[in-house]
């Protein structure tokens, strides 16, 4: 546990520290992901990294911490892996689907797909720990699955049905 939550730590800890240096420096959000463009693909890789705002960078952080601590505590989530694909999937996806114009900045992408893939991980391993994991992650987090819902406004619920479609694909992929 103490490993999981170091390795995470360590993790949200890069998270916020380019979060504030790109903050600090606007030019950086155009990393982002703009759908359906050339530039935008590089966004796959730095979206996640980018946040629109201080607060929209500190509400991802502790569920990221919390998911990331789950993830890397059983080894047979795969856990780099699993968090490698999940980014990759759900980015882009995003760059697919998502509203052309915008640029769609964030790390909920890979908590949708942190939560899901966790939830679906407890349905198709079977085994106890799973199972208590994905009762935990579903009473914690369950209830942001509104957010997959297309609405009008600047939260890319793209990214997070993207991420959320991730997280049962890479749970389906890695059941064995």
């Amino acid at each position: 546990m103490a490993d999981a939550a170091e390795t995470s730590g360590s993790l949200v800890g890069i998270l916020l520290l380019i979060g504030i240096v790109a903050l600090a420096a606007p030019p950086l959000q155009s990393l982002g992901i703009t759908p359906r463009t050339v530039h935008g693909l590089i966004g796959i890789l730095f979206s996640p990294l980018l946040h629109a705002n201080l607060g929209h960078l500190l509400a991802n952080a502790l569920p990221l911490f919390v998911l990331l601590t789950l993830l890397f505590i059983d080894r047979h989530y795969k856990p780099a892996a699993t968090l490698a694909l999940i980014w990759l999937l759900s980015g882009f996806g995003t760059w697919l689907i998502g509203r052309g114009g915008a640029v769609h900045l964030g790390a909920s992408s890979i908590i949708y797909g942190l939560v899901t893939y966790l939830i679906a991980s407890g349905l198709l391993q079977r085994t106890w720990q799973s199972v208590f994991v994905a009762i935990v992650v579903f009473v914690l987090y369950g209830g942001v699955m509104y957010g997959i819902l297309p609405r009008h406004g600047p939260i890319s619920w793209e990214g997070h049905l993207c991420g959320a479609c991730a997280g049962v694909w890479v749970a389906w992929r890695n059941r064995k």
